[in-house]
């Protein structure tokens, strides 16, 4: 049962992470890290109208939600929300594997590219809008990131004969 115990810790942490960035440090103990990813996210939040875009999204008024965001700090978001959930992923025991890293850096690229184009980006004649289009984009950053990974694992593992890299 202890083993089973520590291998839920780092998705715990995962989990909490995902929550609020911070909280995730804070099961970890990474008190100064929790400090600056929660402050971090609250200065971010604050300053690009986040938590109004998502009450306006949730309502669907996308056209008000992309009115209200302040793109020149919601830019930052996607980047320190998933660098805070890999980090109390890590922190935690988990990540251990090679290039485990590049599902959640591509995630942060993808969104983030997400941002850049919600306000004009539409599906099936609908704008998606600051909030449901880095969504939408997480599975495609994740799975290019997995994909990338395991090519380069792939790669890796053909020109050397040391099958311990994974």
């Amino acid at each position: 049962m202890e083993k089973l115990k520590n291998k839920s810790v780092p998705i715990e942490s995962l989990l909490w992470s995902i929550a609020f960035p911070g909280f995730g440090q804070l099961l970890n103990h990474k008190f100064i890290k929790r400090l600056l990813f929660i402050s971090l996210e609250i200065l971010i939040n604050i300053y690009s109208n986040f938590n109004q875009v998502i009450i306006l999204s949730f309502h669907g008024e996308i056209a008000e939600a992309i009115t209200q965001t302040n793109y020149a700090w919601y830019m930052f978001y996607p980047c320190i929300y998933f660098f805070a959930i890999w980090d109390a992923y890590k922190d935690a025991g988990g990540g251990q594997g090679v290039f485990a890293y590049l599902p959640l850096v591509c995630t942060a690229y993808f969104a983030t590219i997400g941002v850049i184009f919600s306000p004009v980006f539409t599906l099936f004649g609908y704008l998606i809008g600051p909030l449901w289009l880095p969504i939408l984009f997480i599975p495609v950053g994740l799975s290019i990131g997995a994909l990338i990974r395991w090519m380069l694992l792939k790669w890796y593992l053909s020109k050397n004969s040391d099958k311990e890299v994974l």
